[in-house]
């Protein structure tokens, strides 16, 4: 119903003001004397933790995906999933991918897609809210009009989207969902990895999942170190509000100007926003009933660069998990001398060592550089378009080898798995495992 203008009225002597009505449903909140810093500092506080918590629990009960009711009842194709074994060798495990970008990133998320597709792994896509709602449309076009992503039906576009800010907790909210997201839709993946639209795989998906298949599925591939160093002043001790859980345009942090002091009651360790993170202890952030995953939320809550301290800081401080922990992300990445914080874009110069490095996944890449050619070419065996041919792909050699399917558990490695074996039994050596594993320095 349109509201309507009340007819004029001739001029009168103004009354006194009435009080404002209230809203029957509204909460009048006391102003604190702007000089109680302390007051201000704790209803911020307190106002941003309980933001957090509806954030997450609203996200998790809302649509998620953008699937269209049709596909949503197909059932994933016989001929990838048959239900007698083919083989001898140890069923190949699933991994579990959550790819996020931002404003017009779609193409390079749908890239990296293909760079990294296997019929036996989910995807989670992710436009933040930079996006406008016809990019992201867009890509779950894109993702419906693929024969094979249609037959497997494991890729899925967020409905939804999220800020999801470098510094502050809304980096943790929107993984977790993302997290929560893929543990509903699928029960038999084994492993979670974030990725961003700068990323870019250095083996195949068939190289990648042959070695995990001899690893036991507890490992985490996590960078930490408790040394906290230059990060307690900058990092740690700073109190922010972030607000991409509470504004819907993307605007700057807030800073409190106090700090506070670090905890005691359990102990710190930083590390890197990637990591290769087990479905087990994904369970146990999610869904245990230990309160040490919560606890940190609320900890981290109010902290820059909560999300590259959050997971390792839960990995070191549980006795379920400590020992589970292998202190490398399997990620390659460079720093400036003069800037830690964000890995310098790599480039043709840095192909044969990143290679080399033996390492699954490398960042940071521009759009389209020349470099990301290269590696599809020489170490994909991708060509533009398609993704990367596997075991599973049953066609002629070429541009369609991908166009006829088969058995997905059919794992074709290549030399990139020899190098990403030799880095892990380097990594998992008697003399290097243990002695860098949740260290207290």
């Amino acid at each position: 119903m349109q509201n309507q203008s009340s007819p004029s009225a001739s001029p009168s002597p103004s009354p006194s003001p009435s009080p404002p009505t209230q809203h029957p449903f509204s909460t009048t909140i006391p102003i604190p004397n702007p000089k109680d810093h302390k007051t201000a500092l704790y209803i911020i506080l307190a106002a941003s933790l309980f933001t957090l918590l509806i954030f997450l629990s609203s996200s998790s009960t809302s649509t998620s995906t953008s699937t269209s009711a049709s596909t949503s009842q197909i059932r994933p194709d016989p001929y990838l999933f048959p239900t007698s074994q083919t083989s001898s060798d140890p069923s190949p495990p699933s991994i579990a991918y959550l790819i996020s970008g931002s404003a017009g990133d779609s193409g390079r998320i749908l890239r990296l897609l293909l760079a990294t597709y296997h019929p036996k792994n989910q995807y989670l896509l992710h436009l933040d809210r930079t996006a406008p709602q016809s990019e992201r449309d867009g890509l779950a076009l894109s993702v419906q009009s693929t024969p094979i992503f249609k037959a497997a039906q494991n890729v899925n576009v967020v409905g939804k989207a999220d800020f999801a800010y470098p510094k502050g907790s809304s980096g943790i909210s929107f993984t977790l969902r993302g997290a929560s997201i893929l543990l509903r839709l699928s029960q038999n993946w084994d492993w979670f990895v974030t990725l961003n639209a700068a990323d870019y795989p250095l083996v195949t998906q068939d190289d990648l999942l042959h070695i995990l298949s001899f690893l036991p599925k507890s490992l985490n591939f996590v960078n930490h170190s408790s040394y906290i160093g230059w990060k307690e002043s900058r990092k740690l001790r700073p109190i922010i509000v972030d607000p991409g859980l509470y504004l819907m345009e993307k605007t700057g942090m807030f800073y409190a100007t106090q700090k506070r002091e670090l905890p005691n009651a359990f102990r710190l360790f930083t590390g890197s926003s990637f990591s290769i993170l087990s479905r087990n202890f994904i369970d146990f952030c999610i869904l245990g009933t230990d309160n040490l995953p919560r606890t940190l939320l609320m900890y981290f809550a109010n902290t820059p660069s909560s999300l590259s301290n959050y997971f390792p800081t839960i990995l070191c401080n549980s006795h379920k998990f400590n020992k589970t922990v292998i202190n490398n992300n399997l990620l390659y990445a460079t720093f400036e001398k003069s800037s830690y914080d964000k890995p310098r874009l790599l480039s043709s110069y840095d192909f044969e060592v990143m290679i080399q490095s033996g390492a699954a996944f490398a960042t940071q890449f521009k759009s389209d550089d020349p470099v990301l050619d290269h590696i599809d070419r020489e170490i994909l065996g991708r060509s533009p378009g398609n993704v990367v041919p596997g075991g599973w792909c049953l066609g002629e050699s070429g541009n369609h080898t991908c166009s006829v399917w088969g058995d997905s558990n059919v794992l074709r490695p290549s030399l990139g798995a020899r190098r990403l074996e030799k880095r892990i039994v380097e990594l998992l050596s008697n003399g290097t495992f243990r002695s860098h594993q949740c260290v207290v320095e």
